[in-house]
């Protein structure tokens, strides 16, 4: 193999893994989600940096236009929902807590919460109650 045709393969996996998981913690980390090609990602990536940062209104319009702009991968979109019902759950809104946590069991029946996340006092015992109709 060429030294020119190794790098465009490597080039092509680094372009794909970023495209496929930008909005993942160690690609944030690193920065390397400001690459990503899209916006949905970008968007993404940007309302859980907000959340994780303590700025819920500004993590939300990011998340919502993440979902708005069509994220490639439904895993993100699942991610997406499951910080917007953090944020409803939060802010005392537990109709649109429930509704964030119905649309990613929608896209993603097998999802669940982190240990440390099921066990929190306010969106845990949502999250409980919308699995359980979900499984009806």
């Amino acid at each position: 193999m060429t030294p020119s045709l190794r790098s465009s393969i490597l080039i092509t996996a680094l372009l794909l893994l970023l495209g496929a998981g930008c909005s993942s913690g160690p690609v944030r980390d690193i920065g390397l989600d400001k690459l990503s090609p899209r916006k949905a990602e970008q968007e993404l990536s940007i309302g859980i940096r907000s959340y994780e940062e303590g700025s819920y209104k500004t993590a939300a319009k990011h998340l919502q236009s993440a979902l708005d702009s069509g994220l490639t991968f439904g895993g993100d979109a699942v991610r997406a929902h499951k910080y917007l019902a953090f944020i409803h759950c939060l802010s005392n809104r537990e109709r649109q807590c429930r509704d964030e946590f119905r649309k990613a069991l929608e896209l993603d029946s097998k999802f669940v919460l982190d240990p440390a996340e099921a066990g929190h006092p306010v969106w845990g015992p949502a999250f409980r109650a919308v699995k359980a109709e979900h499984r009806k």
